[in-house]
């Protein structure tokens, strides 16, 4: 599979682009350090600023990585980094690849979160070798639940990550789009 560098895209409210340095302050007050948003998809709660800019600092560093794709979510209007959205996990072999997302609690309910994934899917299609997307959700993860139900993916049986490890998802919903789907709708909708 063809890597590319991750590059920005935009939405209608949002620009979508590499982290970079001076995100760190956006990313402890919005959501690294809040624990609702934190557990809700599985990363750490950061405690201090200083932690907080270790994790940008690794973000920044793994973007030299091939098949590193992680975006801050910039909300257009205030231009602060309320979220963040990524392919948390890629494989090469099947063009695969893995999504996550989180955006800041003051903001739940605005649509930011499905804006964002809305224009993730259309950039991998448009601008990456990935056949396929997958994401997930833990069913009591509501909010998340419904981001996926209203996006252009829907519900599968399972993703890669839960094929790879030879077991079948307990208690996540799976979600999916592959590269004919998304062609199919954009071609719809013209």
């Amino acid at each position: 599979m063809q890597h590319t560098e991750a590059s920005a895209f935009e939405t209608q409210r949002l620009i979508c682009r590499p982290f970079q340095q001076g995100d760190e302050t956006d990313m402890f007050d919005y959501w690294a350090a809040d624990p609702d948003i934190q557990i809700e998809y599985g990363e750490p709660v950061y405690q201090t600023p200083e932690q907080t800019k270790a994790l940008l600092g690794k973000y920044i560093k793994d973007y030299d990585l091939s098949g590193y794709y992680r975006w801050a979510i910039i909300e257009k209007q205030s231009g602060h980094n309320i979220g963040q959205i990524a392919f948390c996990k890629v494989f090469d072999d099947v063009k695969t690849a893995e999504i996550e997302y989180c955006i800041s609690k003051r903001c739940w309910g605005k649509g930011y979160a499905g804006e964002a994934l809305a224009g993730l899917i259309s950039y991998a299609f448009d601008n990456t070798d990935f056949d396929r997307l997958e994401a997930y959700h833990r069913a009591e993860n509501t909010k998340s639940g419904r981001v996926l139900v209203k996006s252009r993916m829907h519900m599968t049986d399972t993703v890669e990550r839960f094929k790879r490890a030879g077991e079948q998802p307990t208690g996540e919903v799976c979600y999916c789009i592959e590269r004919e789907e998304y062609q199919r709708s954009k071609e719809d909708n013209q």
